[in-house]
């Protein structure tokens, strides 16, 4: 969360990885159904699905699959925090009333998901933060085009 430590530095085994990932993908769900109110599960594995997916991908592209766990461990764990704090947020949300501060804590907050994200990324493939970013940016833009094109409004 403060980018110092790295994927390497988790636990390596698939055990601590499985449980994150499932608890990843529960809490995705949960906060989905407060924002949409809907049935959402299939969004939210296609989702958190897509993101390993690639990620295991670019990992065995660059020969490096066994670094995966502990990718997962870190991704799921920070993602669990972000989306804690993203209910935190949405439940002080109050329908039809501007929030501007709220707003503005919501985007630093996305922000700052992206980055860590991105330091992830760097970390686990060997590249460059800019490299980080680029991934982090393009799997977000990615899951949104997916998601929209599998679920239009």
């Amino acid at each position: 969360m403060r980018l110092r430590a790295g994927p390497e530095d988790m636990p390596a085994g698939w055990g601590i990885a499985t449980l994150l990932g499932l608890a990843y993908l529960a809490e995705g769900i949960a906060a989905d159904r407060l924002l949409e109110g809907a049935e959402t599960a299939p969004r939210s594995l296609i989702s958190v699905s897509m993101q390993f997916l690639v990620i295991a991908g670019l990992l065995a592209a660059r020969r490096m699959s066994v670094r995966l766990p502990q990718t997962i461990t870190a991704l799921a764990g920070t993602g669990l925090i972000f989306g804690a704090l993203s209910i935190l947020l949405v439940m002080q949300a109050e329908a039809g009333k501007a929030q501007p501060l709220l707003a503005l804590i919501w985007l630093a907050m996305f922000a700052w998901s992206l980055l860590v994200d991105a330091h992830v990324y760097r970390r686990a493939l060997s590249i460059t933060m800019s490299l980080g970013i680029l991934v982090a940016v393009l799997l977000f833009g990615l899951n949104f085009i997916l998601i929209e094109a599998l679920f239009p409004a």
